[in-house]
């Protein structure tokens, strides 16, 4: 008799642990699907859904708030999703928030994501329908990561290639890397150009003493700048310079008239300038004047001689030798 109550203690004990683990159970998982915590349903509608299932998590700015309650067909080949979300969070989600598809790390569940949203929308209600994103396709992402591959691949044997081509010295690099002779060329190069740099320094230095010595007050230079009586006078020169430039053009116009009438042979000074045969008579009539005039000179040489005009220069000859005296 003892021995069945203790049997039926020991069953009565291990059901009851049974049950707590039950419960327990039930309490767990309800809790991890929300089952026992008050919601509102939001929806979304999407293109494919990748693989989500019933149950899966739903998450806001990285905390889990909710569960994925139904998924049913809409319209043609669209999908809703209609999700159970914890009303203590309501109020951070906005009328235009999005709602997308991602994955529980690298290869985990499915999972939609609730992002976005201003503060100048409301927040949502029960039965809302969030904007939604498609989420990148894996297939894409393989097809995009395959080309990267296959480019990657393509660009290390050119890059294999072109530092083969380098160390073999072809090439201008390639020669510049193992030929000592243009590594010294370029060494010069460098030397003159740091040699060129610095003559530019020095220069500009120079004209930076230069450019003082020009600002300097009572130079020319800073006259020129800041004295405005100056510039009046050089004005006033200037002014006087163009008025003798234009009075210089016109005696110069008036010159080359001039030598125009004295090239031209209707009037008398280019006739005597330019007519060969007028200056040849002119020539023959000062020769006829000249020989005249020594005539004539001779003739009253001649003229002392004779008997009638002797007396007189002889009266002629006394009066000078008394006045001399």
């Amino acid at each position: 008799m003892r021995g069945e109550n203790k049997r039926s203690v020991m069953v009565g004990i291990f059901v009851f642990i049974g049950i707590a683990i039950l419960v327990t159970g039930v309490l767990t998982l309800g809790g991890q699907q929300k089952k026992f915590v008050k919601a509102i349903q939001l929806k979304a509608v999407f293109d494919d859904i990748g693989g989500l299932q019933t149950g899966n998590n739903i998450w806001f700015s990285g905390v889990k708030i909710g569960t994925v309650r139904k998924i049913n067909f809409y319209g043609d080949s669209q999908v809703e999703i209609e999700m159970n979300v914890e009303k203590g969070v309501v109020d951070f989600i906005r009328k235009d928030s999005k709602a997308t598809i991602s994955s529980d790390g690298l290869i985990g569940n499915k999972i939609i994501v609730i992002y976005g949203g201003t503060t100048l929308a409301p927040p949502v209600q029960d039965g809302d329908r969030l904007e939604s994103v498609m989420p990148l396709d894996t297939d894409q992402m393989m097809e995009t990561l395959q080309v990267n591959n296959e480019n990657l691949v393509e660009i290390t044997g050119n890059l294999k290639n072109l530092t083969s081509k380098l160390a073999e010295g072809e090439g201008m690099v390639g020669a510049a890397l193992t030929d000592s002779l243009i590594g010294e060329n370029f060494k010069a190069i460098v030397e003159n150009l740091n040699k060129a740099s610095i003559n530019s320094n020095r220069m500009i230095a120079e004209l930076q003493s230069f450019t003082a010595k020009l600002n300097k007050e009572g130079t020319l230079f800073n006259d020129l700048v800041t004295d405005t009586t100056m510039v009046s006078d050089l004005k006033q020169t200037m002014e006087s310079l163009n008025t003798a430039a234009a009075e210089a053009q016109k005696m110069t116009s008036e010159l080359s008239a001039v030598s125009e009438k004295f090239n031209s042979t209707d009037n008398s000074v280019g006739m005597l300038l330019n007519d060969p045969e007028f200056a040849e008579s002119l020539r023959s009539t000062l020769q006829n004047a000249d020989s005249a005039t020594y005539n004539l000179n001779r003739g009253m040489d001649a003229l002392e001689y004779t008997w009638p005009f002797n007396k007189g220069f002889k009266r002629k000859k006394k009066a000078e030798a008394k006045e001399n005296n």
